[in-house]
């Protein structure tokens, strides 16, 4: 028998109220510093199992403390809560009642995880610590991270180690992905404001056209990661969005442009920001128009601890076995908030496989995987009893 099997035994008792829960969760879905429901479903459910329950942490955030016995060694695990502004394409019968709003990235079966972990270690207390289960909002894009953070997270409830975990379409499902060092991309957002002259389509040569300008721009752009960035470093430029005028026959006076930034090392980042920022004034200027660019620095990388990281696959190897863990899984360009809170305390990021062949995560037809909703929650369990083990 393997070192935790207890946990996923004891879980299996209650994998019908997980699921329940997950699917209830997935039913009534709250966009970023919103999630007043879900909060409030959260903060009963762990005051019912004898937590300390804190809530309005960077707004609609919950943290759930438990202690037992006398070591003051601490531990967090995090789980997001906030869906996207994405119209559901499921079918599923619990699909979303809240049209245009959908749990399109797994938060539903994350905040589920953590809360079947917060059921089991409640009622067993085989630990010896404090526990700190952080429930954020606004993982997407909103910055629930940095508000938790502002709000005294760290200081309020510290914690020697810090865990987050994310499913993860395409891996198969229940397996675990851990890498030391950087794992998930930075995220920088740029809105670019360019200002011509507006005029009639029959007259260009009275005008200063912010659209053509745009569109050399946005093919500049290109060559950023292509011809300025080390072959060997993963970067990505996307011009998302261009908007610019509505009729065919008028030259528009203005051209936006929405940019994202990525970068698995911070150098990187610094290079494609300071490459984009030239392209942009030099391809303005070039075409005769002014230009105004708003920077958001978005996230940090996600950058996991060594010590903490070779401790999580550890927990995965005793409870899943060797051959469900992979401790160099590939890095990721996308982005999470958590790197905020990795740059304030120690700990790691993880993945946990949704299914091979299931859509990929915001897309319409996304849907979180009930299979894995026990071994998620059997892994913080085991996470927890392993870094707060009695002497």
């Amino acid at each position: 028998m393997r070192p935790h099997q207890h946990i996923l035994d004891w879980l299996s008792d209650v994998a019908s109220d997980l699921q329940a829960v997950r699917q209830d969760i997935h039913a009534h879905p709250e966009l970023g510093f919103e999630e007043n429901r879900t909060s409030a479903l959260v903060a009963q459910s762990l005051r019912q199992w004898g937590y300390e329950v804190h809530t309005g942490i960077g707004k609609t955030g919950v943290v759930g403390v438990l202690r037992n016995g006398s070591s003051s060694r601490t531990l967090g695990i995090r789980a997001d809560m906030d869906a996207l502004p994405i119209l559901e394409n499921t079918g599923a019968a619990y699909t979303s009642q809240h049209a245009g709003c959908m749990h399109a990235c797994g938060h539903d079966g994350h905040t589920t995880m953590l809360l079947g972990a917060a059921r089991y270690l409640a009622a067993t207390r085989q630990f010896d610590g404090t526990l700190n289960l952080i429930f954020q909002p606004a993982e997407e894009g909103q910055g629930g991270a940095e508000a938790m953070l502002a709000d005294g997270l760290l200081e309020r409830f510290p914690c020697d180690g810090l865990f987050g975990m994310h499913n993860m379409p395409g891996l198969p499902a229940g397996h675990l992905g851990l890498r030391v060092g950087p794992m998930m991309a930075s995220q920088d957002l740029l809105t670019v404001t360019l200002e011509g002259v507006g005029g009639h389509g029959s007259m260009p040569h009275l005008t200063v056209d912010p659209l053509v300008a745009a569109a050399s721009m946005v093919m500049a752009l290109q060559t950023v990661v292509a011809r300025n960035i080390d072959t060997q470093e993963a970067a990505v430029v996307t011009v998302g969005a261009l908007q610019a005028g509505q009729a065919a026959n008028v030259i528009p006076q203005q051209a936006l442009l929405r940019l994202s930034l990525r970068a698995l090392n911070p150098k990187v980042r610094e290079q494609m920001l300071e490459r984009v920022n030239a392209i942009i004034q030099t391809q303005a200027a070039s075409f005769g128009c002014t230009v105004q660019i708003e920077h958001r620095p978005a996230y940090p990388v996600l950058v996991n601890h060594p010590e903490e990281t070779e401790f999580a696959r550890q927990v995965g190897v005793a409870l899943l076995g060797a051959e469900a863990v992979d401790g160099n899984t590939r890095t990721l360009m996308g982005s999470e908030d958590f790197a905020w809170m990795l740059q304030r305390c120690p700990g790691s990021y993880l993945f946990i496989g949704n299914g091979v062949s299931r859509p990929m995560v915001h897309n319409p037809a996304y849907d979180f995987n009930d299979d894995i909703l026990l071994t998620g929650a059997a892994y913080w369990g085991a996470l927890a009893e392993s870094w707060l083990k009695p002497a």
